[in-house]
């Protein structure tokens, strides 16, 4: 009986949670689901309405419907909530879950329809919440790739959008408070405190420009010019991080899609000292730890195919790699996987396309890493390691 339920409470996490769709159950019940919620808003703002009593009871039995609906998958996702955190118990899993931001907004989505009936003087302030039922539609797009993409620029980008945000907010207190020194005594009623100043400075460096505030004084005139002009480029700040994150993410999406997958890899330089045991050995008889390796060889400011007879000097100066996410100190290794539909398969090394600045550094097949031999073709399941400075 336990491993029964054990299996049904997995399936029901795989068609609700996974979004596979080549699962016709787990298809079927996103699109429903999709269906629930644009009606549930539909009748949320039907009921704004001054309809006919007979529309009016309609409404309100769709929304019941779709409330009961949201309802039961909030309680099917505490169910399954073990599978979603897997590394957890089962307690530990559902409050993890019922306290995450989707948990949280699935919970609020039908929660304000049922507490009238338990505190009705306060009906009103529950019906507010009804506007964050509208967020469901994250849970429409959160396999669209497009919307992936907005979240993955954000998260990158979240550093540097916070630092604008804050460059933004200390430019509005010093722009609201020169603003109160200069048009106070002027128009005491407008700028009573620098509060009022605040409201000025937001409306005009965001560009908004209500016109409700705004300076009499010849001085005050000026420096709303130049708040103006400084608050055009402002705003520039997080619209071109963002735009730049975009291009990047775009970039490397169809990096992916055209070469099957490609890895950023970190390295390392050491330089071999005069006497040292690597002076005069071949490549091939340096041992170094798992997963690293000889990318380059820098003699005289050049830099050397690191093939498996070349004997190092003095002063060489190795680029090791190791395959991890991060790149740093200027160079650049990375990795092409090379798939069945990639235009690089039967082609031999010496004629890819490259950037003019990269060169190969392996050849990795079945596991092995091959020196790239110019007369060398490539076959589907390659990994083609690149180099450049």
């Amino acid at each position: 009986m336990e491993k029964e339920n054990r299996t049904l409470r997995r399936e029901v996490f795989k068609i609700i949670s996974i979004g596979n769709k080549s699962d016709i159950g787990s298809r079927i019940f996103d699109i429903a689901l999709v269906i629930v919620i644009f009606c549930n808003l539909a009748v949320t703002l039907l009921s704004t309405f001054n309809l006919p009593s007979k529309y009016g009871k309609a409404i309100d039995l769709i929304e019941l419907i779709t409330i009961v609906i949201f309802t039961f998958e909030y309680i099917l996702r505490v169910w399954t909530a073990d599978y979603l955190y897997p590394d957890k118990t089962k307690g530990a899993a559902i409050l993890l879950f019922v306290f995450s931001l989707s948990g949280l907004i699935d919970l609020l989505t039908f929660l304000p329809y049922y507490l009238p009936i338990f505190f009705p003087a306060g009906a009103v302030a529950f019906r507010m919440l009804r506007v964050i039922r509208i967020f469901r539609l994250f849970r429409v797009n959160a396999q669209n790739d497009g919307f992936s993409i907005i979240l993955d620029v954000l998260n990158e980008k979240k550093n540097q959008l916070l630092f604008s945000i804050v460059l933004i907010l200390i430019f509005m207190i010093a722009a609201s408070l020169c603003m109160y020194d200069l048009e106070h005594e002027a128009q005491p009623e407008a700028f009573k405190n620098a509060f009022s100043g605040i409201w000025w400075s937001v409306s005009t460096l965001l560009t908004v420009g209500y016109g409700d505030i705004y300076p009499v004084t010849t001085a005050g005139k000026i420096m709303a010019i130049i708040i103006s002009f400084l608050g055009v480029g402002m705003v520039a700040i997080p619209t071109g991080i963002i735009s730049a994150g975009f291009v990047q993410q775009y970039t490397k999406r169809k990096s992916e899609l055209r070469y099957g997958g490609e890895h950023e890899l970190q390295f390392v330089t050491a330089t071999v000292p005069e006497g040292h045991a690597w002076e005069g050995k071949s490549l091939a008889d340096v041992i170094l730890p798992d997963r690293l390796n000889v990318v380059s060889v820098i003699r005289n400011g050049k830099d050397l195919k690191p093939v498996s007879d070349l004997s190092l000097a003095a002063e060489d100066r190795l680029v090791i790699c190791a395959q991890t996410k991060r790149d740093r100190g200027g160079m650049n290794v990375r990795e092409v996987d090379v798939e069945d539909d990639n235009e690089w398969v039967g082609q031999k090394l010496k004629d890819l396309s490259l950037q003019s600045d990269e060169k190969i550094a392996w050849l990795k097949r079945d596991g092995k890493m091959l020196d790239p031999a110019d007369d060398m073709s490539v076959r589907a399941g390659d990994a083609v390691i690149l180099y450049s400075r």
